[in-house]
């Protein structure tokens, strides 16, 4: 129940990332929640124990703390980090030039690649339990010694071997899905205002009521998803237990229904989701018995298949599965650059693209290799187990007795490219940094003149700080070049794995082309197994970290920077995906803001993401709520970040539009420290209003920072440098939400 009193102003403040406390926000040790619940919630100070930090007189101070969402829960923290990858693969679209996605052709080949990802994590799953595990090491005495899990195994003929074990890539595709599920509840209950009708179909406005309603893509998707997942296991099953392979008299037939099911899958991801949800069902229930139906009929298959050798070698077709799939991220990856470029040289703009307009590519090229860094992971990890500590080497034969383990050349490949990604990365960073220092410092310098035109000799060190301050804080845009070649060199990566098609791995090239001798070849295994280690370390790393998270509720707000960022944005891409937070954030501030707008006027204050949360609340609230609703901003990275990185839903027009809707009543306080906020109208001296209307121009407040150099005589230091945070204790702060409540009355 809401225990508000009755006020006549309010001022709501919405935080940033990494999810900090309401006594923070509020800067008062004191707090009470007022309306929410655990997961989010709002907060005032308590009543008799002082008014809140920075607090205007006569105005009362709100917080809306949302961290929880992402960093309440340590086991929905932790185990996102297994969804990273579809997690990437969904960030993707939302990069997208601005414009019209003339046919869908972006969001059909964004949908396409996460359903690689999907058939990805299948495959590393069947790589394990049922190559690994079931065909190569089982048979084999060396290496099921001392492993009475696996010693039981060995009595059961390959088929029903092969069956039993493909539970195991079934239960994973069901754990991804329940995490997924299970983190979403928080969220449920959370629709659209009644205020605003709901549209038939998603539109590509912030201001749509269903913008943030992604129940049903969801749902669509999760479903189509299932069926690739299952589809894939069902392939690599027939192909190993198939006698003769899989052409052979009475597994044709059943062979081509699991392939069929993959085509099907494919379609459906390559058409727009069913606004009607009617029509949905007509299409899933099918889809359902289907691949319910030909699952059965693969494992009975297997079963009857009964006791046809393991051989040697790998799973058959797994080779080609996994290799395959790799190939079409290839594919996927430059067809979606060429018309992304495509589409941004038609997009007309003032601002000059970040990433040159691939920003879409670039974040699907980064789902992609993650995926990659996944599987490789799992596989060579497992198999170095399984080998008792002997590390697969594709120049060292493994002895008799302990079978193969071999896992797929694809995966060496990768391994290869990920070492690359690294070294060239580091080495584009270091040249960005070095190239950059003296443009950076030059700027740096010429801001500094204008703010601290005369400087005593005694403040000279205290001026270089600031000065550094300033050119760090300009990092931001300089990274650009450092994406751009990852992005080449992913897909050079995925493109070597046509040579693992041709059945070509990294040594088998470098035996070609350096000779007889063989040292190339040897080179290029060690460098393999360097990188195979470089990759596992790093996604070790991760798990460690994703074990601190359910441990240390400190960790649990750094891993949640990562949420934060990446699932603001509605699951439209990839089904088990972390959910969009902001899904129950916007309705409820909205909801909020509704009721105390109706007791009087209300400055939504939003600090660095908060700005970005408090502008789609803003573009959902009816004309009779932003009568009463001013907005203040401040270490905002509206126009910085989101306006050049999704110009298609954030982008200049958008906020002039929202400026529009307020009637321009809105500050944004920013700082030249600031690594992350900027000005969100910025323009050039003796040039017009980014926006028609020129009350646009006097929304940023520039603050000088820090705020002086010399030590104050009451003091004992220097003002520090405040960068980021905070700005409620600067004076500007108090002026602009006194005026901005004075012009809402």
């Amino acid at each position: 129940m809401d225990r508000t009193p009755q006020c006549d102003a309010v001022e709501l403040r919405v935080h940033g990332i990494s999810g900090v406390t309401a006594e923070r926000i509020l800067d008062h040790p004191i707090v009470v929640r007022v309306a929410g619940d655990a997961h989010a919630g709002f907060f005032r100070p308590r009543p008799a124990s002082g008014a809140a930090g920075g607090a205007t007189a006569g105005v009362a101070v709100e917080a809306y703390r949302w961290g929880s969402l992402t960093a309440g829960a340590a086991v929905r923290t932790a185990s996102m980090l297994l969804l990273l990858p579809f997690m990437l693969s969904n960030l993707a679209i939302w990069l997208r030039p601005p414009g019209r996605d003339r046919w869908g052709l972006l969001g059909m080949l964004c949908r396409l690649l996460a359903g690689t990802l999907t058939s990805t994590f299948v495959l590393a799953i069947v790589g394990v339990a049922l190559d690994l595990v079931g065909w190569q090491c089982v048979p084999y005495p060396g290496c099921r010694a001392s492993r009475p899990y696996l010693a039981w195994l060995y009595a059961l003929p390959s088929g029903p071997r092969l069956a039993l074990l493909s539970v195991v890539p079934l239960l994973a595709l069901r754990t991804v899905w329940a995490i997924g599920a299970r983190s979403a509840r928080a969220f449920e209950g959370f629709g659209p205002s009644s205020a605003q009708p709901l549209s038939g179909a998603r539109t590509e406005s912030l201001a749509d009521a269903s913008f943030w309603h992604d129940e049903q893509t969801t749902g669509w998707l999760r479903q189509v998803h299932v069926a690739l997942g299952v589809g894939t296991l069902n392939v690599a099953l027939l192909a190993g237990v198939s006698p003769g392979g899989v052409g052979a008299p009475g597994h044709l037939a059943l062979f081509g229904m699991a392939v069929g099911l993959l085509v099907v899958g494919v379609v459906l991801l390559s058409l727009p989701t069913p606004a009607n949800p009617a029509k949905a069902r007509r299409v899933l229930r099918p889809l359902w018995a289907a691949t319910a139906g030909v699952t059965v009929l693969c494992l009975i298959s297997a079963v009857l298949a009964g006791g046809a050798p393991s051989g040697s070698g790998k799973l058959p077709g797994y080779e080609g599965a996994a290799a395959g799939v790799v190939a079409a991220q290839g594919v996927l990856l430059v067809v979606l650059t060429v018309v992304t470029y495509v589409r941004q040289r038609a997009a007309r703009g003032d601002d000059r693209p970040p990433l040159r307009g691939l920003g879409t590519p670039i974040m699907a090229a980064a789902s992609a290799s993650v995926g990659a860094a996944f599987t490789a992971t799992l596989v060579y990890r497992v198999a170095d187990v399984l080998d008792h500590g002997d590390i697969p080497d594709p120049i060292r034969p493994d002895s008799p007795t302990v079978g193969p383990l071999d896992p797929p050349v694809a995966y060496w490949w990768a391994a290869l490219a990920g070492l690359a990604a690294l070294l060239i990365g580091a080495a584009a960073t270091s040249a960005t940094l070095l190239l950059t220092r003296r443009r950076r410092r030059g700027l740096a310098a010429r801001i500094i003149e204008r703010d601290y035109p005369d400087v005593p000799a005694e403040d000279a060190s205290r001026l270089r700080l600031v000065r550094e301050a300033i050119a760090r804080s300009r990092l931001t845009e300089e990274l650009g070049p450092v994406l751009i070649a990852f992005l080449v060199i992913a897909s050079l990566g995925l493109a070597t794995v046509a040579f693992d098609v041709i059945g070509i791995g990294p040594t088998q090239l470098a035996a070609r082309l350096g000779g007889h001798g063989g040292a190339l070849a040897v080179l290029a295994a060690y460098v393999t197994d360097a990188g195979v280690w470089v990759i596992s370390l790093l996604v070790i790393c991760l798990m460690v970290l994703g074990f601190r998270a359910y441990r240390s509720s400190q960790t649990r707000r750094v891993v949640a920077v990562l949420w934060d960022l990446g699932t603001f944005w509605p699951r439209t891409v990839h089904p088990f995906a972390p959910p969009c937070y902001a899904a129950r954030a916007v309705p409820e501030l909205a909801k909020r803001i509704t009721g105390l707008t109706a007791r009087g006027p209300v400055v939504l204050s939003g600090h660095s993401h908060g700005s970005v949360l408090a502008a789609a609340t803003i573009l959902q609230l009816p004309p009779s709520v932003l009568a009463r609703l001013s907005l203040l901003t401040y270490g905002s990275p509206l126009r910085r970040t989101y306006a050049r990185l999704y110009p298609a839903y954030l982008g200049p027009e958008t906020l002039c539009d929202l400026g529009g809707r307020i009637g321009w009543r809105w500050r944004n306080l920013w700082r030249d420290t600031d690594p992350i906020g900027g000005p969100t109208f910025p323009r050039a001296p003796g040039t017009a209003s980014p926006c028609a209307d020129p009350a646009a121009g006097d929304v940023d407040i520039r603050l000088r920072d820090p705020r002086s150099l010399a030590i104050d005589p009451a003091d004992t230091v220097p003002p520090p440098i405040e960068r980021h945070w905070p700005y409620h204790t600067q004076p500007a702060y108090q002026v602009a939400v006194r005026e901005l409540i004075d012009r809402s009355r």
